[in-house]
């Protein structure tokens, strides 16, 4: 006899990361790592990389605002040069907590009434 299955479903990291900001998260990512990189290299001294991401809950769906900030420092000959950029995402919050910017499935809309449905009710 095995454990019950859980409903809890790991969100797809690479999945996710390319979907922030429809794509430019990702590239802005790959500039800062080639900036603070490059910077390391020329001038032996140490960079750094700061990934935040924050979430809020929109109204009373089920859809998270997922604010992300990067923020990166390259090390120069006298100093260092620091970057801060913050943008937002709005993304599904599906089924066992999997994140994604496309619902898994479509959920009642409107109640029999026409009024917006608030909270879904699982019926099998």
């Amino acid at each position: 006899m095995s454990a019950p299955e859980s409903n809890h479903r790991d969100t797809d990291v690479t999945q996710f990361v390319a979907d922030l900001d429809g794509g430019v998260f990702m590239q802005k990512l790959g500039r800062a790592i080639s900036e603070v990189a490059g910077g390391v290299v020329d001038n032996n001294d140490k960079g750094a990389i700061d990934i935040r991401l924050n979430f809020k809950r929109i109204g009373q769906s089920y859809q998270v605002n997922i604010g992300h900030t990067l923020k990166y420092t390259v090390p120069t000959l006298r100093g260092k040069i620091m970057e801060e950029d913050t943008t937002e995402t709005p993304m599904h919050v599906n089924t066992g907590g999997r994140v994604s910017i496309f619902p898994e499935n479509q959920h009642q809309l409107l109640t029999r009434n026409g009024e917006p449905e608030t909270h879904r009710e699982d019926k099998d």
